[in-house]
């Protein structure tokens, strides 16, 4: 894909933080957007924030709900007859040792994170293949996707890890397939979101995270060094991920002072393979 002009995106977790920023950088490349969150309040003054285009569609979406994403499918194609990216962006997290975490904190987690992911493939991948024309797919991991085993983030490392398998399969299946589909997936670190805000839009039903205070100094901490000058802006992220798709580029790695943390954590794997000296 050469061009996002006349393009039709899709972006969960489309109302703040990255999926908000990408449907700003899209939509001034000439793309149609489809802004999908499940806070509603967001969407709205997202939409009516006048910074994007007056066609601009906002749907309420639970991507951990497969009725409701399948509803955002229909919303689009009913505005726009079709669908030629789609951004799978939607993520929270909860904070707290694996000991302290409750089957609720993972079912939510995994349930945006990972079968939020899920539900966006089976429902909109049917769509971009039907179509046969240049498509692509985004989706959002994280470093922790790729730097797994980072404490008191159990549930959202294993989603994330999760999204990074998911895409890289789908890469090769499309190229088996010889379909016009890229992939892409977003490896972002420290960046100026609310994903440390998300406990806002766990349900109700599954009651509050019941986070240790030593956790909760640590989110604090974190949170901290998101928002502040030395946090990356959800907008430099957009820009990478537009170049990613205008360039069929699969990893979007948002910081180059992880290379040693990578390199560190590949040279232990191979250090312990069999075969080596």
């Amino acid at each position: 894909m050469d061009t996002l002009n006349d393009k039709v995106v899709v972006i969960t977790g489309g109302a703040s933080g990255i999926g908000l920023a990408l449907a700003k950088a899209a939509s001034l490349r000439g793309a149609h957007v489809a802004i999908a969150d499940v806070e509603q309040a967001a969407l709205d003054a997202a939409r009516d924030s006048g910074e994007l285009p007056a066609d601009t569609l906002a749907v309420r979406t639970d991507v951990s709900d497969p009725a409701s994403v399948d509803d955002l499918r229909d919303a689009v194609l009913d505005r726009h007859g079709r669908v030629d990216v789609l951004c799978n962006n939607a993520g929270v997290s909860t904070f707290n040792l694996l000991a302290d975490q409750t089957l609720d904190d993972w079912r939510w987690v995994l349930g945006v994170n990972l079968w939020g992911v899920i539900h966006g493939i089976t429902t909109f991948l049917p769509v971009l293949r039907s179509q046969g024309t240049p498509a692509h797919v985004v989706n959002t991991s994280s470093v922790a996707g790729l730097v797994s085993g980072i404490a008191l983030l159990g549930p959202y490392a294993v989603s994330k890890v999760g999204v990074v398998a998911i895409s890289e399969t789908l890469r090769q299946e499309l190229a088996i397939t010889g379909e016009p589909i890229g992939v892409s997936v977003v490896c972002p670190s420290g960046t100026d979101t609310k994903v440390m805000e998300a406990e806002r839009n766990r349900p109700a039903a599954m009651g509050p995270e019941r986070r240790t205070q030593d956790a909760e100094n640590w989110r604090l901490g974190i949170k901290s060094g998101f928002t502040g000058p030395d946090g990356l802006k959800p907008a430099v992220v957009a820009d990478k991920i537009v170049d990613a798709i205008l360039n069929d580029k699969f990893w979007v790695i948002t910081h180059s002072d992880l290379t040693p943390v990578f390199q560190a954590r590949f040279a232990e794997i191979l250090a312990n393979s069999p075969g080596r000296p």
